[in-house]
């Protein structure tokens, strides 16, 4: 093979798999990641409501859902946030899936 055929292919796989499902995440694993990670705090203490969002994708090219803090204040039934973290998971790069945790009263 001469170097016309080989570098746009390498192109090609390159832009192929950068679409695949991957949610942000700190330490992201090419097989399998799953954690949760702090996004923001404040000075209250005071937590007795938790609620959830979350979005998901497969293999990067559909995506769907409501990942938002106003969306885990609603599903927490939370008026005053106090903290809010995040959690992903990715399998294989084929479904990711990312959720917004609000914490507060």
């Amino acid at each position: 093979m001469n170097r016309n055929t080989i570098l746009p292919g390498i192109i090609a796989v390159v832009v192929l798999l950068g679409g695949c499902a991957i949610a942000p995440f700190p330490v992201p694993g090419l097989l399998y990641t799953e954690g949760k990670a702090p996004y923001h705090a404040t000075n209250h203490s005071s937590i007795s409501k938790t609620g959830s969002a979350c979005a998901t994708t497969i293999l990067g090219l559909v995506a769907t859902g409501d990942a938002s803090i106003a969306a885990a204040m609603k599903a927490g039934g939370i008026s005053e946030v106090t903290a809010v973290d995040y959690s992903t998971m990715t399998i294989l790069g084929l479904y990711g899936e990312f959720c917004t945790i609000a914490s507060g009263k």
